[in-house]
């Protein structure tokens, strides 16, 4: 077991703080030869990047970076019949999912065709009445509205069934990405990366950036046919703000092509192109430039409140909007409606957690917790905070008429979506799917602990997890050392997200000068902070309405506390300053 960093075995937070191991030679290597500090060419070598790899890490591009469409199976299948609808004039239909990933890829698709003269139709299903994917109704009347070619997106892989109601009136392109299982359904083209037969190491792929390599796919074909001869051909790079999007709110890892699609799609969201995302930024407050983070903690809520209201497409609507005016109402709609949810997840996350805890406590590898009447539309959302909470892979649920509903949120290294499919397969759900870090699920609540038996032995890897992940510390740092141009370096291994986390640094034995809650709701702390050798930092501590890291940050008895979190720049009227975005303390001895 590695040591202690700072001999912090259990920080307030109860997790043991680690250094992230970096080959140090390669880290100074990286560093003198790409002329950058040596700390951010140890923070390089640590997350596994080659000296020959800096360039494209620091400046990804899609030159560089994005594969040949044709390396995923069935994607020239794809790519033809969508040429054939758009020279024909067809009516087609896009059938989306409602939440963000579904809702960009839906849209991005609808946007790419309807430029092209397509003219084109979407169809999102609702949570609650239809469930998640295609269903024989729904195809049905797409078809009765003319479609003669229906594209899937985020969905469909496994829509047997429903994908047949089609036959003999509409052709079908899937293009998914959740785990597929079995032969694929009877249709033109099933474009999923997670294909058994797929071998283009794509797997990693959110449904937003399938859709967008088959739109690629899409306009290549259309010019080796001549299509373009005599109109301009659109550039497909102005969807990438809605693959960035969908990328991160997916939890896809930010490595390899999807950190050039984030970076790209960043740089497009920041012109402000598409009127229904530059009211999003605008409702949510990002007044600076995009980041990962914005996407996924400020605009996805925003979207995924879509599947919680009356008009579930409302989220790809705003997407496809653009007039101001109506992307603004339906933005603020969304915002309203994200607060009421925060409202019901805080009542639904007091019972989860208990019960999560027990469990915890009786061992169990993967927490299963379901309630009566908890809505459908929060149950992501708390299992994401169980899994942080108590380092399981969590499933949580909300009952209604002896069926629960319900979503599950993993821990790196256990697939969980691998499992809901098994657990289907073995009949102990009447529906199940996803990928290895996300699933969703329906079961008979009378087979409860029946599924919770079976996750516990296909899962039970996790159970020798730690009951908090171990916090990985990057580098030691003091007050002093802590500032603007050393934010600013840091920031240039952006964005991060999975895959490529966001380097937490130690500072020894830092003084609390002084600490106030802000905030609507007082759940943040802004604190100043003072170094042993000198320095002045500011810092803020997110969801801090209480617990021990709170009662530390605001007690005056000015002790010293190694603190932890992120080092980050901030703009404000041409002035960059740092801040640290703490995470965790323990008390210096």
């Amino acid at each position: 077991m590695a040591d202690a960093m700072l001999g912090v075995g259990r920080s307030l937070t109860g997790r043991r703080w680690i250094w992230r191991e970096g080959e140090a030679r390669l880290g100074l290597a990286i560093a003198q030869r790409a002329g950058l500090p040596e700390l951010v060419g140890r923070l390089l070598a640590a997350r596994g990047v080659a000296l020959e790899e800096v360039g494209d890490f620091l400046e990804p591009t899609l030159r560089a970076m994005l594969p040949d469409p044709s390396l995923l199976i069935d994607m020239d299948s794809a790519a033809a019949r969508l040429a054939s609808a758009v020279r024909e004039g067809e009516t087609v239909a896009v059938f989306g999912d409602y939440d963000v990933d579904g809702a960009c890829s839906g849209a991005l698709m609808v946007r790419a065709l309807r430029r092209l003269g397509c003219e084109v139709t979407h169809y999102v299903p609702d949570r609650l009445k239809e469930g998640y994917g295609p269903n024989p109704a729904a195809i049905r009347t797409l078809c009765e509205r003319g479609a003669t070619l229906i594209v899937c997106v985020d969905c469909g892989i496994a829509a047997h069934e429903a994908l047949a109601a089609a036959e003999g009136r509409a052709d079908i392109v899937v293009l998914d990405h959740h785990k597929a299982e079995g032969p694929v359904p009877r249709v033109a083209a099933a474009v999923n990366p997670n294909r058994l037969d797929c071998t283009s190491g794509l797997r990693n792929l959110c449904a937003g950036a399938v859709a967008f390599l088959a739109v690629v796919a899409l306009h290549r074909t259309l010019r080796r046919a001549g299509h373009f001869t005599h109109m301009a051909e659109p550039s497909p790079l102005d969807l990438l703000d809605l693959v960035a999007l969908a990328t991160v709110c997916d939890v896809m890892p930010l490595t390899g092509v999807n950190r050039a699609l984030v970076t790209q799609g960043l740089k497009v969201m920041a012109k402000r192109g598409h009127a229904g995302v530059a009211a999003l930024l605008d409702v949510g407050l990002v007044r600076e430039g995009p980041t990962a983070h914005s996407l996924g903690f400020v605009l996805g809520p925003r979207i995924n409140a879509a599947g919680r209201v009356d008009e579930p497409d409302l989220g790809m609507r705003l997407l496809l909007c653009d007039d101001p005016v109506e992307a603004r109402a339906m933005a603020e709609r969304l915002d309203a409606v994200n607060r009421r949810r925060q409202e019901v997840e805080a009542e639904v996350l007091g019972a989860a957690f208990a019960a999560a805890e027990a469990q915890a406590a009786a061992g169990h590898a993967v927490l299963v917790v379901s309630g009566e009447g908890w809505h459908p539309g929060v149950v992501g959302i708390v299992a994401g905070r169980v899994k942080e909470k108590f380092n399981r892979p969590a499933c949580i649920a909300g009952v209604a008429g002896g069926l629960a509903k319900g979503s599950g949120r993993s821990v790196p290294g256990v697939d969980l979506g691998a499992a809901v499919i098994a657990a289907r397969q073995s009949g102990l759900l009447e529906t199940g799917g996803g990928h290895a870090m996300a699933a969703g699920f329906s079961y008979r609540i009378d087979r409860q602990d029946e599924l919770h038996a079976f996750l516990n032995e296909r899962l039970a890897a996790a159970g020798g997890l730690p009951g908090a992940a171990d916090l990985l510390i990057e580098g030691s740092v003091a007050v002093a050392a802590a500032t603007s141009d050393l934010a600013q370096q840091v920031e240039r291994l952006a964005p991060f997200g999975p895959g490529n986390e966001e380097p937490v640094f130690a500072l020894p034995r830092t003084r609390v000068v002084r600490a106030d809650r802000v905030g609507k709701e007082g759940n943040t702390i802004r604190a100043f902070l003072e170094g042993e050798a000198g320095g002045r930092l500011k810092a803020i501590c997110f969801r801090a309405k209480e617990g021990p890291l709170a009662e530390a940050l605001l007690a005056r008895q000015g002790a010293p506390l190694h603190l932890c979190g992120q080092l980050r720049a901030e703009r404000w009227n041409d002035t960059v300053s740092a801040c640290l975005h703490v995470v965790d303390a323990a008390p210096a001895a």
